[in-house]
């Protein structure tokens, strides 16, 4: 059986028309803003990923459990295709999931897409995950992402995700709520080959101008554009990592584009 996964639901109520994908140490609940704000007639479902948030913990962690459990939730969801907006990992798990279940994906968006990436660079991050996995304090866990891909992000918006998501440790500092084996387990995952959806799927990739180092490389541009052809479009944003979150409104306006398609 495919492991359960914790769902934020927004918008109407029937068939989602979305599926929005959280990237690696996040949590679905990070799409309520987007959502709620600047996508309110349009149903979404918003999971939270495999050892993140409140979903389950087990392993394995990888794709293909993640494959399996969002495929399981579109299915019980009795819709159509979706369109599947990923952010940094989870544009992996979206490519993924076109690959494999092209019947569930009707488009993709994929917000600074964090696929194929170098493996020697993913070793650096998880090490450096594993050496300091927790904080002290939440005034440390909060610097850490205003001073980093958080820092053009609605200070209130922030304020949010913290609340929902830092909580205290057994050994008294805190932590995000995540499973950290886990997000080792993922670091790897990203340096595997890219995935590729079937020729024809629009899908639309954001690349934000202000990631340094950039997630978005040239080699999974030209992938994209040789596999997709005119079905690409490639959009540049001027913004850190987190995208959706930084550009709200820029970012609905290209999911209702695709929706439209």
């Amino acid at each position: 059986m495919p492991a359960p996964l914790h769902v934020y639901r927004y918008g109407p109520a029937g068939p989602a028309r979305v599926l929005a994908l959280h990237g690696l140490t996040g949590h679905g609940r990070r799409w309520e803003h987007l959502a709620n704000g600047f996508l309110p007639d349009v149903p979404v479902l918003a999971p939270d990923l495999i050892g993140h948030g409140r979903s389950s913990w087990a392993a394995p962690w990888n794709f293909d459990a993640n494959i399996a459990a969002l495929a399981a939730l579109l299915e019980a969801d009795g819709g159509g295709p979706v369109v599947v907006v990923g952010h940094s990992f989870g544009c992996a798990v979206a490519v993924q999931l076109a690959e494999r279940r092209p019947d569930l994906v009707a488009g993709l968006v994929l917000l600074d897409a964090a696929v194929g990436l170098d493996g020697d660079w993913m070793s650096q991050i998880a090490a450096a995950m594993l050496s300091s996995p927790d904080y002290p304090d939440r005034a440390e866990a909060r610097e850490e992402k205003s001073g980093g891909s958080w820092a053009d992000v609605d200070p209130e918006l922030l304020d949010a995700d913290v609340d929902e998501h830092l909580i205290t440790l057994p050994n008294g500092r805190f932590g995000w709520r995540i499973c950290i084996p886990a997000m080792v387990s993922y670091w790897s995952e990203l340096a595997r080959p890219v995935a590729y959806p079937r020729p024809g799927t629009p899908t639309v990739l954001v690349r934000a101008r202000w990631t340094d180092p950039p997630y978005v490389t040239e080699e999974l541009i030209g992938g994209l554009r040789e596999r997709l052809g005119d079905a690409l479009r490639l959009v540049e944003l001027d913004c850190l990592h987190m995208v959706a979150q930084a550009k709200p409104a820029e970012t609905a306006a290209l999911i209702l584009e695709l929706l439209d398609h």
